[in-house]
């Protein structure tokens, strides 16, 4: 299996700004009285529901947050607890259509928001830097709770999204509530990643040295090459998804950002010491540095047949960096894409987060 931890390591946050007021949303037909974190009894068990079943979202919004206007889906009550779901690449916020109305069904408030370079999210300014290393888009996140007038959130995601969350989690573990993280502690350690690792795993990560170059960058900007080798990376992380076409399509369409290539290149030659980031990240960089360990109730999930998952998937490669309540599950016959693959086992992992 790939050792993911010797290629991805470090944290980095902050906080940001602007007041949303929020009208009420439309609750779900059926749902469930809302959940209490802490309450006694078992957590109530997730409806299996066959991927895919859903094609759209009812709700989408568009929230001015820091440096961002950010687009963003949302279902459930609005004074249900929230739940902050966080989309990897090159995914969209279509990898949480199906957990997005089981979770809505059992009282909880989803938000699912597109990262920046994605979909509707927009930058607020021409000027500001295209930048995509992980302190930027971790304040993003915070900057949207805020806007959002969210003072918790359980924070569940996988690839870029999990990182996010480790990185909340590590950084402002008063801000959530709860961690749902797939292949563990991601945060970013640049040093380690200056070191070269096993063949195979060098392998696997191909498209990180190919946007290292000139041509991984053109490719990029090319609107048809891009999709293909999205479409590519599908096949290759998650080997027996049967994904069709409509479903890859849809997030697709994510890819028209008109800086989505900008912020894709940079984010992983970010991770590579290939590009700077921003100084006023710098500080959030230093702590991350330091490999702090995540202290708040943690399910970590580990795809059995993700190329991406540590040596040897069980979860024991980064037990050491989840202090607090903590459970780990591994999925077999399960990709890189996990919660649009298996929702119903993404979703119990939220509700059993919650109750940690």
């Amino acid at each position: 299996m790939i050792d993911r931890r010797s290629f991805h390591r470090t944290v980095g946050l902050g906080a940001g700004a602007a007041a949303l007021a929020l009208a009420g949303l439309p609750g779900t037909a059926g749902a469930a009285p809302a959940p209490t974190r802490g309450r006694s009894g078992p957590a109530p068990v997730v409806p299996t529901i066959t991927p895919g079943t859903h094609t759209t979202f009812p709700v989408l919004r568009q929230a001015t947050a820091g440096v961002l206007d950010v687009g963003y889906a949302e279902l459930g009550p609005a004074d249900g607890p929230v739940v902050l779901c966080l989309h990897g690449w090159p995914y969209d916020i279509h990898s949480y259509l199906d957990v997005a109305p089981l979770l809505a069904d059992l009282g909880y408030r989803v938000t699912v928001p597109y990262l920046r370079g994605h979909g509707s999210t927009r930058f607020r300014s021409a000027r500001t830097v295209r930048n995509g290393q992980q302190s930027a888009i971790a304040r993003d996140i915070i900057a949207l709770l805020d806007a959002l007038r969210i003072d918790r959130a359980v924070v569940a995601g996988f690839d870029w999204g999990a990182r996010t969350a480790d990185i909340l989690a590590a950084l402002w573990p008063e801000r959530v509530k709860a961690l749902v993280s797939v292949t563990g502690y991601l945060i970013t350690n640049r040093d380690a990643q200056r070191n070269p690792i096993a063949p195979v795993t060098e392998h696997a990560f191909w498209y990180q040295y190919y946007f290292a170059t000139d041509r991984g960058e053109r490719a990029m900007q090319d609107p048809k090459l891009r999709h293909d080798l999205a479409r590519e990376v599908w096949r290759t992380a998650s080997p027996t998804w049967n994904f069709d076409d409509a479903t890859f399509e849809r997030t697709a369409a994510a890819f028209e950002n008109p800086d989505y290539a900008a912020i894709v290149v940079h984010n992983y030659r970010w991770r590579l010491s290939l590009a700077d980031g921003e100084r006023r990240y710098d500080h959030d960089e230093h702590l991350l540095a330091r490999k702090p360990t995540i202290q708040v109730p943690t399910v970590t999930l580990d795809p059995a047949l993700d190329p991406f998952t540590p040596a040897p998937g069980d979860g024991s490669s980064y037990r050491s960096m989840f202090t607090g309540p903590y459970e780990h599950r591994t999925l077999p016959g399960i990709g890189h894409n996990l919660p649009q693959e298996a929702p119903t086992a993404f979703a119990q992992a939220v509700v059993d987060a919650d109750r940690l």
